[in-house]
């Protein structure tokens, strides 16, 4: 009776057997089931990796700057790219297009400080700031990318003034 509750294992060649099929057996299946997966079509293919590589570069691109090293001011045209054209190249969430004048006539009426004011709190959709953090884009450099896309508008704006901080780093 006691034979039929014994164990399995009788002897060392048989615990060496199961330690080896407890073991590598569950690889085995694994190695199998990634080369089953990976049989199926290739989405490598389909993607050579120059455009890979252009999709990834936005999300991959960095841009270390030396803290102690005076801050180079950005341009508009910068700024713009750098946070505005996400939104205004497309018109997503109801920004006004890049260069469209019919979308900015009214916008471009209320003068520099109402854009600006309306860039810096945030209106409608638009977060505040336009999802930039001041550490990174500065309150001047805002208003350089809001006078560079209302000019390409049709509007006459004149850039803001430098800050007085940024005229004595210079």
């Amino acid at each position: 009776m006691s034979e039929q509750h014994g164990s399995m294992i009788k002897n060392p060649k048989q615990l060496i057997l199961m330690v080896f099929a407890a073991f590598f057996v569950p690889l085995i299946v694994i190695l199998l089931l990634l080369i089953y997966a990976d049989s199926g079509t290739k989405q490598s293919s389909i993607l050579d990796s120059e455009s890979t590589l252009k999709i990834i570069k936005p999300v991959a691109n960095l841009n270390f700057v030396d803290a102690s090293a005076p801050k180079v001011l950005k341009t508009g045209e910068a700024v713009y790219q750098s946070v505005c054209a996400s939104c205004h190249s497309s018109g997503a969430a109801g920004a006004p297009k890049f260069e469209d004048k019919a979308a900015w006539a009214g916008r471009v009426s209320k003068g520099y400080a109402g854009l600006l004011t309306s860039v810096i709190k945030g209106k409608n959709a638009m977060p505040a700031r336009g999802g930039a953090s001041p550490d990174d884009v500065s309150d001047f450099e805002i208003g350089r990318a809001v006078v560079y896309m209302a000019n390409a508008a049709g509007g006459k704006l004149s850039d803001p003034k430098e800050p007085e901080q940024a005229k004595a780093g210079k």
